[in-house]
């Protein structure tokens, strides 16, 4: 049997946060060597606040510590067909929470975002988004799956993650790289997402899932797995991936929780 995910869990997202930050920079770093770029895809939810909470800390100074903001190039694990500065828009999300907030002077991180011409067209959206990765990844003949650096992700109550959701047909493409959704169980029902062979194939993986609302879901991720979009995550990456959550998420959670440490 293969690595299992890493499960690692804090008395509450204050502790969390700079566990985050120093996976986040060590992934950052690994990406500065391997290509002198950082390619990081990252979803919605609650997690650009936590992200936020991780990144935007004092640096200590030390190399090992220090955000490059102008070295990374974020990607959205998955995005709704809304404009870029409506209330449902995961850009509008990190954007209020973390990009405009960086100090000011700091070289901006490059930004990729849905082409909203094509709203209205859930299939084209994907693909001109499909588009942008090939641009930056490679030619789609060269390349099978895009290798991101870090797929930074939230678990829904329901165990779905980027716009995968339990049970869906999305489950089972393996060719695409963005695919459409048109029929999400949670509004708004137009998206885009990053495929499971995509997010399956990052570098490395974090999950951030916090509160009590999180447990039974957790408890069924983590025991049964069941088909769940996140335990599908779990099972495809082993080793490359790693939950940071707070107690309450993983109360009466079996798996072993292990210290964290890089």
């Amino acid at each position: 049997m293969g690595k299992q995910a890493n499960l690692y869990s804090f008395s509450g997202v204050d502790t969390l946060a700079p566990a985050l930050r120093a996976y986040v920079i060590s992934c950052q770093e690994a990406g500065l060597a391997r290509h002198g770029v950082f390619k990081v895809a990252v979803s919605g939810g609650s997690l650009p606040k936590t992200l936020a909470q991780a990144l935007l800390a004092p640096s200590s100074g030390a190399d090992n510590d220090t955000v490059k903001w102008e070295k990374w190039e974020i990607f959205f694990a998955d995005e709704r067909a809304v404009p870029l500065d409506h209330a449902d828009s995961n850009y509008a999300l990190l954007k209020a929470e973390l990009l405009d907030k960086l100090p000011a002077g700091t070289p901006p991180p490059t930004v990729h975002t849905i082409d909203t011409q094509y709203l209205n067209d859930t299939q084209e959206l994907a693909d001109q988004y499909e588009q942008t990765l090939v641009k930056s990844f490679a030619s789609r003949d060269s390349v099978k799956l895009p290798i991101f650096d870090l797929l930074l992700l939230g678990c829904g109550p329901d165990g779905h993650t980027c716009s995968l959701f339990p049970g869906h047909e999305l489950l089972r493409e393996t060719s695409a790289w963005v695919a459409p959704i048109e029929d999400s169980p949670k509004p708004p029902p137009k998206r885009i997402t990053l495929t499971l062979p995509v997010v399956n194939h990052s570098v490395r993986v974090a999950f951030v899932a916090t509160g009590g609302g999180k447990k039974e879901i957790m408890k069924e991720i983590f025991e049964e797995g069941n088909g769940l979009p996140c335990a599908l995550v779990n099972e495809g990456t082993g080793g490359r991936c790693s939950w940071f959550v707070d107690n309450a998420a993983v109360e009466g959670v079996s798996y072993p929780r292990r210290p964290f440490s890089l």
